[in-house]
């Protein structure tokens, strides 16, 4: 687990003042993923989204480190290259330094436009960690569905109206894609856990290989909720068993924190505006239809980690 008195020593190595939304998920896992890695020699790149908008709107940057921005397709292309860069420099003993990369996409650019830069890197097989902030929806280019956006959420390419009640497919599985490529280490958590997801970053960089870790990264916009309610509606969903926190590490599963109280999704749904229509009377059985799917994956999940038997209660 994460020593939070040795992470207060670390220095930070982004600014405040970038502008992202008041309660915007992205800023804190950026911070929070890099403090994790603030003893190390880190790279990062950033495929176009809310977070390179946000953070180095030029001539400005909130980067102190090395920070590469790249088109919305390619990150993880742009992050095995640099990598590349380095290994053939460190052979040839121009470089003698340590240095982890890091790439950041959110759900448009991981699971849509940049799978097959990220698919590719992962089965070249270069050490680098990418971390998806999926905050389910092109939220940066104005909240149009993309293939993260759950069942029955209101986007403006899926709308709730009197023809259709919001996105009509399921989300894809990104967690699950990337545990299909068989690298050494795939983690999935949420905003509302710090340690977590520190945790798991510094387990990430040190994996001799690829990495990646899929994190559930509310909107407060695209999802519209109040502001002050990002962490708890990111702590909803692991309670609700909609967005487990669990980790493979060289396909060996291993659930990292259960629910005190397994609550009904409807807990997490009915704090956000994109799904105030599901509770209609008529659309109860989309609802219905959307906790089968949770009680489902949940029993899937805990049957591949030994039905539970590992990880922590909280």
């Amino acid at each position: 687990m994460a020593n939070l008195k040795e992470l207060s020593k670390n220095p930070e190595v982004i600014t405040g003042g970038h502008r992202l939304c008041a309660g915007c998920g992205a800023g804190v896992v950026i911070r929070q993923a890099l403090i994790a890695a603030a003893n190390k020699n880190v790279v990062v790149t950033s495929a176009t989204g809310c977070m390179e908008v946000s953070t180095s709107v030029y001539p400005f940057t909130a980067w102190k480190i090395p920070f590469f921005h790249s088109a919305f397709e390619n990150s993880a292309a742009t992050a095995s290259g640099i990598e590349t860069a380095y290994r053939s420099l460190k052979k040839q003993g121009k470089l003698t330094d340590d240095i982890h990369f890091i790439a950041f996409g959110g759900d448009g650019g991981t699971y849509d436009i940049g799978l097959q830069s990220l698919s590719g890197a992962a089965e070249r097989g270069h050490k680098m960690l990418y971390i998806c902030y999926d905050n389910e929806a092109y939220m940066n280019t104005g909240i149009q569905r993309s293939s993260a956006t759950p069942l029955g959420a209101d986007t403006t390419t899926a709308p709730a109206g009197k023809i259709e009640q919001g996105k009509e497919q399921n989300r894809k599985n990104l967690t699950h894609i990337m545990i299909a490529h068989n690298i050494p280490y795939v983690a999935q958590t949420y905003l509302g856990n710090w340690n977590d997801f520190v945790t798991k970053v510094q387990k990430a960089l040190e994996v001799d290989g690829p990495s990646f870790i899929n994190i559930l990264t509310p909107c407060r916009l695209g999802w519209a909720y109040k502001p002050e309610d990002t962490m708890n509606i990111g702590r909803l969903a692991m309670e609700t068993c909609l967005w487990p926190a669990y980790e493979v590490e060289r396909g060996v599963y291993k659930i990292n924190i259960f629910p005190k109280e397994k609550k009904p999704v409807t807990e997490f749904l009915k704090l956000q505006g994109r799904f105030k229509h599901l509770f209609k009377p008529e659309n109860a059985h989309i609802l219905e239809r959307i906790q089968k799917q949770v009680d489902d994956n949940w029993a899937i999940l805990q049957r591949r980690a030994e039905l539970g038997k590992t990880g922590v209660v909280a």
